[in-house]
């Protein structure tokens, strides 16, 4: 190494800090940000959750027991509602500093033994949902964009309307109805074949497990049982990705970075990729990373039809058993994925535009 490279080396490693640091200080304050909108998810699903009308203690207790007052107390005492709301919730967030999300009421297991159970169904679920959502809606988008009043847009545009229409749990009993009962295309209800059973859990997702274990055959079983939920589920973000999509596009074809590009004589392909696509990409993030989060949190319904052990099916019992605890552990964990969702949006919106994380 000369002598005169070391110098250039140091100045070039000090540019690049110098570029670094205010996409360190944004990265900083979004972190920052959200640790404090997290203390806010405890507190919010700790009001909204003890002002559930109903009495937790005549829900889990039988008729006898609610007639003896010892025990009554002794269940209150048990759960902490003997206590005033300000301790509850100093309980419950110092509970939380432990990684402890209390005791079901309704399963007698923890809450975090619960989640880390159903969540993944979910997880796998959704995940598949939003990345054909995102393929395809995308995809269809753009083609309505390029062929701007013509039949495929056209066609687009109302596919994309009926998709946005259709009522989601209607769909599901339709399609299980068709491809299910009449058809026999797709497998039936739940994760696996009843015979193959589920495989050793290492991420709690099916298809993954079975593809680390090499068993092949439930990799198959567990992929054919999600497609169908997964294509009903995600009707409706790809009718919404394409539509703002097709709006992103338009009105960036009409920008003079992309009249430029063209007048330089860059391929077709460059200047949708390059110039088109990476300007569009901050209102299709936006939608995408809201439309994840609504996945995670709205697949109830579909849960339910198809038979799929998700925090769905887990929230909707402990919301009529009033298992509070389960409550607040679910709430939390919907927030806390917001919160991910959204720190992720906002790190893309920096890497994507440099505007961003300098204001």
């Amino acid at each position: 190494m000369s002598p005169t490279s070391v110098p250039s080396d140091v100045t070039a490693l000090r540019d690049r800090v110098r570029r670094l640091r205010p996409f360190a200080g944004f990265l900083a304050r979004r972190v920052l940000i959200a640790v404090l909108l997290a203390w806010g998810i405890t507190l919010v699903t700790f009001v909204l959750t003890n002002m559930v009308p109903g009495d937790p203690v005549a829900a889990n207790l039988g008729q006898r027991a609610l007639g003896d007052e010892t025990i009554v107390a002794q269940w209150r005492a048990e759960h902490g509602l003997d206590k005033s709301p300000p301790e509850q919730y100093l309980m419950h967030l110092q509970a939380l500093l432990h990684g402890d999300l209390g005791m079901s009421q309704q399963s007698h297991r923890p809450v975090g033994d619960d989640l880390a159970e159903f969540v993944p169904a979910t997880l796998e679920l959704a995940g598949v949902a939003i990345v054909v959502s995102l393929v395809l809606g995308v995809a269809f988008g753009m083609i309505a964009a390029l062929r701007r009043d013509r039949p495929a847009d056209h066609a687009l545009r109302m596919l994309s309307l009926i998709g946005i229409s259709v009522p989601t749990f209607w769909l599901a009993l339709l399609a299980f109805y068709v491809f299910f009962y009449r058809l026999q295309l797709t497998p039936g209800s739940g994760r696996v074949d009843p015979g193959l059973g589920a495989p050793e859990s290492v991420t709690g997702l099916h298809t993954v497990d079975a593809a680390l274990a090499g068993q092949w055959d439930v990799f198959a079983s567990a992929l054919g049982h999600l497609i169908l939920p997964a294509l009903v589920l995600s009707l409706y973000t790809i009718a919404l990705l394409t539509r703002f999509t097709r709006s992103a596009v338009l009105e960036v074809l009409g920008q003079d970075h992309v009249r430029a590009g063209r007048a330089k004589g860059l391929p077709r392909r460059v200047i949708l990729r390059s110039y088109v696509l990476r300007s569009a990409l901050v209102p299709i993030i936006t939608v995408a990373g809201l439309a994840f989060g609504s996945l995670l949190s709205g697949t109830v319904l579909v849960e339910a039809i198809f038979a799929w052990p998700g925090i769905g099916q887990y929230a909707y019992k402990s919301a009529t058993t009033l298992d509070l605890p389960a409550i607040m552990g679910v709430g939390l964990v919907v927030g806390i994925v917001y919160l991910v969702i959204n720190l992720i949006v906002d790190v893309l919106y920096g890497v994507i535009d440099p505007r961003v994380r300098l204001r």
